[in-house]
């Protein structure tokens, strides 16, 4: 049977559940014992918990965007980070995009000042189903 990677497997897992719109699971190695032959099966493990994001940030981790709507003053400036293993940009929705970042690798920010009242959806351009929104009073 081929082996396949967690990391694959956890990406193959959320591309599928975006489309849907559901919850991934997270899996992990388990710290069980392993057994013959099953040394390459991930074991499912509870949700892992978003990073927390301190005031006026948005933490990029597990192929999701966290919180997926932060509201905000006009002239905040809001910054995301990448603590996903996996490389995501923050793209404004739009013909022409009012903010956009290159691809973000793991530690990396972006951040972008709102200074107009309204509702600004992002999302990402490598894994389109990421989506989130800043909403500016």
């Amino acid at each position: 049977m081929p082996r396949i990677s967690n990391r694959l497997l956890g990406a193959a897992t959320a591309a599928v559940l975006g489309v849907i719109n559901l919850t991934p699971v997270v899996f992990a190695q388990s710290a069980a014992p392993s057994m013959p032959g099953m040394d390459h099966m991930a074991m499912p493990t509870s949700q892992a918990a978003m990073p927390a994001a301190g005031p006026n940030q948005v933490i990029i981790n597990n192929f999701a965007f966290g919180p997926t709507m932060l509201t905000v003053k006009a002239g905040t400036t809001v910054t995301w980070i990448n603590k996903d293993g996996d490389a995501h940009t923050v793209t404004g929705v739009g013909a022409k995009p009012l903010f956009g970042s290159q691809p973000l690798d793991t530690g990396d920010s972006f951040s972008f000042t709102f200074k107009d009242p309204g509702s600004y959806a992002y999302f990402c351009k490598i894994h389109p189903t990421m989506k989130g929104v800043v909403i500016v009073q």
